[in-house]
């Protein structure tokens, strides 16, 4: 696949903080990548780069083949910052057009409008929408230009279950589609819906960059759960819970687990052995790395 942006190497530092420690990553055409990593772990940093609006310290950033601070390169992309700030006097479809102005070939105001749930709001201005309403115009933004490669860092924050969901279908759609996008979020559960690659940073550094499923097995700890009237007392446990009337044990062994289990005489029935969830395996390669440093 061809590749539309890549890091080569690159460091970034504000002062005396490290924010990125030669950090190579490519976005391949076709891909809906999801980045992950607590705050300050570099996700903002990272994509202000590619979007021409930060130089790195050392190393190369490639957009398209040419340089993010190119404003023609700039084009063939989207995005949609963590934090907008927008003309409060500006009517919502005047700021699409402001926007689309800057494009060859945009789309149909009407059709994106629709698309966002925006349509009724055309006539409205800025400072009259609401903190979930502002987040869906910052997002549809992103594709006034037809763009190939999106960035979207943490587009659902503020909206509810359903504004966040029609959300995902947008995303879901422009990628059937042939889109490429580079997806940040505090929600788990987002990146498990829409994520086919999940790249997982801390301190700065790359810690993991697979499939959804290849990073939780990265960490290689298994959910072990069973009725049981009291919690067993067993070796390699690396976490022990309640779910109710269920004893929820994780272990990286869970054969040797069970076989502990048998043997130990505890009264158990209903054992369900499964994957950790990636919010598990988020948790445990970024406190990893924190003990690393």
């Amino acid at each position: 696949m061809t590749t539309l942006a890549r890091t080569i190497e690159v460091t970034r530092r504000y002062g005396d903080v490290l924010a990125l420690d030669r950090v190579s990553l490519d976005i391949r055409e076709g891909e809906l990548v999801g980045l992950l990593g607590p705050n300050g772990a570099g996700k903002s940093t990272l994509i202000n780069l590619f979007v021409g609006l930060r130089r790195p310290t050392s190393g190369t950033v490639e957009l398209f083949g040419g340089s993010p601070s190119d404003p023609v390169t700039r084009r063939g992309i989207g995005v949609t910052p963590q934090e907008t700030g927008l003309p409060e006097s500006l009517r919502v479809g005047e700021i699409v057009d402001v926007v689309a102005a800057h494009f060859p070939a945009p789309a149909a105001k009407d059709e994106l409008l629709g698309r966002f749930g925006l349509d009724d709001l055309a006539r409205r201005q800025v400072g009259g929408l609401s903190g979930g309403q502002r987040r869906r115009l910052a997002v549809a933004l992103a594709f006034v230009g037809n763009p190939r490669l999106v960035f979207l860092d943490e587009p659902t924050t503020g909206l509810d279950v359903e504004a966040r969901r029609a959300l995902w279908e947008n995303i879901r759609s422009y990628h059937a589609g042939g889109g490429t996008v580079l997806l940040t979020s505090h929600y788990l559960e987002e990146i498990e819906a829409l994520a086919q690659r999940v790249v997982v940073v801390g301190g700065g550094r790359v810690l993991a960059d697979d499939t959804v499923n290849a990073v939780r097995d990265i960490v290689g700890v298994r959910r072990v759960s069973f009725h049981a009237p009291e919690p067993p007392d067993l070796p390699g446990v690396v976490k022990s819970e309640r779910d109710g009337d269920r004893v929820v044990l994780f272990t990286a062994d869970p054969d040797r687990l069970v076989i502990d289990l048998v043997r130990g005489g505890t009264p158990f029935s209903g054992l369900e052995i499964t994957p950790t969830t990636l919010e598990e395996a988020f948790l445990a390669l970024t406190s990893k790395e924190s003990a690393h440093v």
